[in-house]
Order: structure tokens, then C-alpha cells, then sequence
């Protein structure tokens, strides 16, 4: 009976469902993550070991973006959704097997690589630090972490599988594990560490490394019992392997100009001051809290779905998918970014001024993160526009989009820098993704003909609407905390926030559109 009613789904509300079960894993991840966030603001503050650890984390962290969540994990989910479509299951796990092996060995040689050019690495990514013991100690930080790339590598393999047989809270809740451990292990290590003469933060690189490898490992049951067999093997000439790698080429390259984007806000920031990373850093994690609530949840969902819909020429279906998917993401990240906009500098305070983390540093935070929030509209596009691409085997759009968002982002900052100073890194940011998203529904739409336009701007002129009515319920309420401290403020920050989030649903579920709602209901009987 329950596999009827799945198959009775329509395409978008599978993908709602998908969506809404990555959407809670998230909430979990992202509450941790925030801990260890919280963590680390008490523990470090902004200042020189935090800025190295910033540094060091972004080394391996680039490369996990570029080859295993992104590049990667897309193009894996992509080839075993439409070759289990074709060829049936049991044909896809001795592909998947043989192809797993060849890419742990290609992970672990870049491994051994950046172990060795650690140096080197950062030196390119941040030639401002001073002085040269904070080099020196971003260098052991990033020899530390440089294993994650591996762990995680294969940790998102194994989601990309389980997505595509259509199991999304397990992968999306292992990420949560991921920051129990890290926050666990290296709090731990803290004190240990403070009475042996060692960085305390080195306990905090080592907890990224075991958070990785428990992300990995909380997978591999689950595929166990769906039939997977991990063997190790090395067979670069398999030709779904080359198919994997040859839709990867393109995706690594639009990557690698996120990348990139990410390497030029690192140079800049670098001679900006001390404490101007980590207030980039705290503003992007906060801002990224939403993003990966409802962007990344949609994103995971989206992609096998219109991956299956490509592969049984189903065009026009696709079309109605993406415009409700977009309305989805759009539901959530309008006011989500006018809440970061307006309430910016009371969460920053709420959440990180506490121990080492000062006035000044929220105040600097807050003004980061009420830049980086504008794009949060943006950034939900294209999470649920590249993932069309990909299943039209059209990566090298995304590609060309990213290269346009990084040329922006440069101009954007060298020309506000002296002026705006680390500001100018969030404007750029900003400016870059949202280039990017235009460029890339523009392109979608000339591809497909059209992409339903008229539920889209009706859709997206409701939800403008009750985020406005919303909007002002913030700045009403903003008045009121500035005068409050301590648990006053807690509760009366919290009740805005609730407030608000309340206000916004109910307008949105008076005027519409319906896929305003559908991300929160939760115990909705389906038919």
C-alpha cells in the first residue's frame, strides 16, 4: 500500500517529501554546527588562532566542496540514478563498486599531495598573515585536517547512493554527526591540550578529522542491507566510471570557480585586520543555516527526481517540477533573508557574544551577515536550478554561471575594498551569486521553452508580500531588544524570531502560493 501511494506522488511532492526529510536531519546538523560554532567563538574568540584555523579548515574544506559534495556526489547521483533506470539495481552496485575504489585511491594520493604542499598552500591562500608564527601554525592545522578530504569523499558517495534510492534523512543526518564529534572531541582535547603547551585549537582540527570519518561510517549499514559491497579496486578504464568523470570535468571546473571566488575573499580578507576572517566566517555560517535547511535539502531532493524524468522524456513534467521547486526554495529564502537583514545584530549577540567573542566583534559580524543574507533569495536558485542542468547533462552552464559570479564578486571587491573593508568581501559575495542565479534560470528557461512563468511571478509576488508584512513585524519588534540584557533578551529574541516565522506562515497560507506550505507539512497524510 505505501509503495502505491509513492508511486501515485506527484513529482513534486516526492520532492517536497525528500526535501522535508533532509530538511529535519539539517535542522539537527545545523543547530550542532552552530554549537560547535558557539564553541569556538567562546573558546578562540576572532583573533590569531581562530584566523589560522579559519585558514586551515578552508584548504580541505575547498576540495571537499569541489570534488566530494559537489562535483563529485552530483555526478555519481546523476549516473547510478539513470543507469539503475536502464540496466535495474543489481547491474548499477558492481558499477558503483568498482568506481568507489578508483576514487578512494585518486582522493588519497591529493591527499598525500596537500600534506606535503601545506606550505605552499598557505601561503597563497592568505600571503597577509603576520606574524609568521600565525603561518606557521595554519600549516600544522592544515596537515591535520588535510585527511578529511578522504572521509569525506566517501561519505558523499554514500549519500549520493542512498539518495537515489530515495533514503535522504540518513545522508542529510550524518552531517549532524559530523559536528557532534568535531565539537565533542575537540572541546575535549581543549583542556587537555592547554596544559601540554600545544595549540588548544590543534583539538579542534583533530575533531573535524574523526567527525568526517564517523559521517562515513553511519552510512555504510544502510547501503549494506540495500546490497552494496565496498571492495577496494582501482578500474580508471569502466566505462560508467569515465561517464562519472566525464560529467565531472565541466562541474570541477564551475566549482573551481566558487573556489576560487572563496580563495580571492580569503587573499583580500587576510590583509583586512586582524579578526576579519573569523567575522566573515561566523556571518557566513550563520547566513548558511537557512541555505542549508531548505537550499541543500531541495537540492538533494531535486536531483534524482528530474535525473529520472530526463532519462523517461518526460520535458513537460520537468518543467512543472523545477517551477514548484523554485517556489519551494523562494517560500523560504525571502524571509529568511529580510529576517537576517533586519535582526542581524541581536542573533550574532545572542548566539556568539560570550566569552572571548566582544561587542565589537558582533557588531562586525552583524554587518557581514546582513550582506551575505540579500543573497540568500539567489543562492536558493541555483541549488535547485544546477541540479537541472546536471540531468540534462548540461554541466558546463553552471560552469560558465560560476565563472561569471567569481569575476563579479573581484570587480565588486577591488572596488569597495578601501572603502568598505571587509564588508566589501560580503558585498561581492552577494553581488556574484545573484549574477549567477539570473544567468542561469535565464538559460534554463531559453533551454526548455519556457519554464512556466506565470506561476512563478504570481507565486513569487505572494510570497514578496507577506515577507514585506513580516519585514515590518521585525522592525517593530527590533525596537524593543536593544534595551533588554540577559535572559530578558534571550526570550525576547527568541519570541521575535518565533513571532515572525508565525506571522509569515499565516499570511502565506492565506494568500498562497501552495508550495509555501509544502517544505512544513510534516504529518500531512499524502494520497
Amino acid at each position: 500500500m505505501a509503495s502505491l501511494r509513492k508511486t501515485q506522488e506527484s513529482p513534486e511532492k516526492r520532492i517536497a517529501r525528500g526535501a522535508r526529510a533532509v530538511t529535519v536531519a539539517v535542522f539537527l546538523s545545523r543547530i550542532l554546527g552552530l554549537i560547535r560554532e558557539q564553541a569556538l567563538a567562546m573558546l578562540f574568540g576572532a583573533g590569531f588562532q581562530m584566523d589560522a584555523y579559519v585558514v586551515a579548515y578552508r584548504i580541505p574544506n575547498l576540495l571537499r566542496d569541489l570534488l566530494a559534495e559537489g562535483a563529485l556526489a552530483s555526478a555519481f547521483v546523476t549516473v547510478f540514478t539513470q543507469h539503475k533506470e536502464k540496466y535495474g539495481l543489481e547491474a548499477t552496485w558492481q558499477v558503483v563498486q568498482r568506481a568507489l575504489g578508483t576514487i578512494l585511491w585518486v582522493v588519497l594520493g591529493i591527499v598525500l599531495i596537500g600534506e606535503f604542499l601545506a606550505p605552499y598552500l598557505v601561503s597563497l591562500l592568505a600571503p597577509g598573515f603576520a606574524p609568521e608564527s600565525k603561518k606557521e601554525l595554519a600549516v600544522l592545522l592544515t596537515r591535520i585536517m588535510f585527511p578529511f578530504l578522504a572521509c569525506v569523499s566517501i561519505s558523499a558517495v554514500f549519500a549520493g547512493i542512498l539518495n537515489a534510492l530515495g533514503v535522504f534523512f540518513l545522508p542529510a543526518v550524518s552531517s549532524a554527526l559530523f559536528n557532534l564529534v568535531s565539537v565533542t572531541v575537540g572541546v575535549s582535547l581543549y583542556f587537555w591540550l592547554r596544559s601540554t603547551g600545544y595549540p588548544p585549537i590543534v583539538g579542534m582540527a583533530a575533531g573535524v578529522v574523526l567527525g568526517g570519518l564517523s559521517q562515513a561510517l553511519i552510512q555504510l549499514p544502510a547501503l549494506k542491507r540495500r546490497g552494496f559491497r565496498f571492495k577496494v579496486s582501482f578500474a580508471p578504464h569502466d566505462p560508467v566510471l569515465r561517464e562519472i568523470f566525464r560529467l565531472m570535468v565541466p562541474m570541477v571546473l564551475g566549482l573551481s570557480a566558487i573556489q576560487l571566488s572563496v580563495f580571492i575573499n580569503t587573499y583580500f580578507a587576510s590583509f583586512c585586520g586582524e579578526g576579519a576572517l573569523s567575522w566573515l566566517s561566523y556571518a557566513f555560517r550563520l547566513m548558511y543555516v537557512p541555505l542549508g535547511l531548505f537550499g541543500v535539502a531541495l537540492s538533494v531532493a531535486v536531483l534524482p527526481v528530474v535525473s529520472a524524468q530526463v532519462a523517461q522524456g518526460q520535458l513537460k513534467q520537468l518543467k512543472n517540477t523545477y517551477a514548484s521547486s523554485l517556489l519551494m526554495a523562494l517560500a523560504l529564502a525571502l524571509p529568511s533573508a529580510t529576517g537576517l537583514v533586519i535582526l542581524a545584530r541581536p542573533i550574532v549577540r545572542l548566539i556568539f557574544e560570550h566569552g572571548r567573542f566582544g561587542p565589537q566583534d558582533t557588531l562586525h559580524t552583524a554587518q557581514a551577515l546582513a550582506l551575505f543574507s540579500l543573497a540568500l533569495p539567489a543562492y536558493a536558485a541555483t541549488k535547485v536550478t544546477t541540479p537541472v542542468f546536471y540531468a540534462l547533462r548540461r554541466p558546463k552552464i553552471p560552469m560558465v554561471s560560476s565563472f561569471l559570479s567569481v569575476g563579479i564578486n573581484f570587480l565588486v571587491v577591488l572596488l569597495t575594498l578601501k572603502r568598505l573593508n571587509f564588508r566589501a568581501i560580503a558585498l561581492g559575495t552577494t553581488t556574484g551569486i545573484v549574477a549567477q542565479a539570473i544567468f542561469q534560470v535565464g538559460v534554463l528557461n531559453h533551454l526548455l521553452k519556457g519554464i512556466n512563468w506565470p506561476q512563478l511571478v504570481s507565486g513569487t509576488l505572494r510570497l514578496l508580500l507577506a515577507t514585506t508584512i513580516m519585514g515590518a513585524g521585525a522592525l517593530v519588534g527590533k525596537s524593543y531588544l536593544a534595551s533588554l540584557e540577559g535572559l530578558q533578551f534571550l526570550g525576547g529574541t527568541l519570541a521575535l524570531i518565533a513571532g515572525c516565522g508565525l506571522l509569515y506562515f499565516l499570511v502565506a497560507g492565506l494568500l498562497g502560493p501552495e508550495e509555501a506550505l509544502y517544505l512544513l507539512r510534516f504529518f500531512k497524510r499524502r494520497p
